[in-house]
């Protein structure tokens, strides 16, 4: 059975793994014997990135350049495979978010979000896929959000972002199957980061929100969101394609507050 989830020889490329939920999921990648590529924009974090990544005893390439920027991936996609070797797995996962009401938000505010979550999956996965094709098969993994289903105020680019990637998620997966392409998308729930450290201490409206909202009664962990990165990057999930996996405790099964009701 480990066979089935063993990553061994194959070179993984995570965007914006720097930090957060996107080294989590490198992580687990190298963990599980990928040779691991990640990509970020700022030197600094970059830097910072490889130290975290070398304390844990893992052996990480790491690439700057900006995703929404299309002569600049198909260059460093080029670059990876020459300096590493052939991408067979690509995460999606650099993104960003603009927390402002819809009145008020400017409409380049809005363009910035929908190119950096949406517009640059696309055109990473149209610069990797083309190796994959040649090589008959790939694993590409877009990073959803809960908000590919649900609306929420202040994130109305996010949201129609994610929407979007959640779509396509599913038409890549339509068209590239045939080449033994299979593209997925996680979906995570409110996971305990940094970003969401302020947010999470006891007491906090928000905090109190979401451990009722949540039928598992917590958040999540970044190590949560590490098998479901190591399935769909295997060839477990052979005959897996185009799904979107939730890991949000149950928030999306249920309607109301699970742990208040009686």
């Amino acid at each position: 059975m480990k066979d089935l989830f063993d990553l061994t020889g194959q070179v993984a490329l995570v965007t914006g793994a720097t930090h957060g939920l996107g080294m989590a999921m490198a992580k687990a990648l190298a963990k599980a014997g990928a040779t691991l590529v990640v990509n970020g924009n700022t030197p600094e974090k970059m830097q910072k990135a490889l130290q975290v990544y070398e304390q844990d005893k893992l052996e990480v390439k790491g690439y700057l350049f900006d995703v929404t920027n299309e002569q600049q991936v198909k260059e460093n996609i080029a670059r990876i495979e020459q300096e590493v070797g052939p991408i067979q797995i690509l995460v999606n996962n650099a993104g960003m978010i603009k927390r402002v009401p819809a009145l008020e938000m400017d409409v380049e505010e809005f363009r910035q979000v929908v190119d950096v979550d949406l517009t640059a999956p696309f055109i990473v996965s149209k610069h990797v896929a083309k190796g994959m094709v040649a090589r008959g098969g790939g694993k590409i993994i877009n990073i959803c959000s809960m908000m590919s289903e649900l609306g929420r105020d202040t994130v109305t680019a996010y949201a129609a972002a994610k929407g979007g990637l959640k779509m396509l998620t599913r038409n890549l997966a339509t068209e590239w199957a045939k080449y033994n392409i299979q593209v997925n998308g996680i979906g995570p729930g409110y996971f305990a980061t940094d970003q969401t450290a302020p947010i999470r201490v006891n007491g906090h409206p928000f905090n109190d929100f979401i451990i009722n909202r949540t039928p598992a009664g917590r958040w999540g962990d970044p190590e949560d969101l590490e098998g479901v990165t190591i399935f769909l990057a295997s060839r477990a999930s052979d005959f897996i394609n185009g799904q979107i996996i939730y890991v949000d405790g149950g928030i999306l099964a249920t309607i109301g507050k699970p742990h208040e009701a009686h």
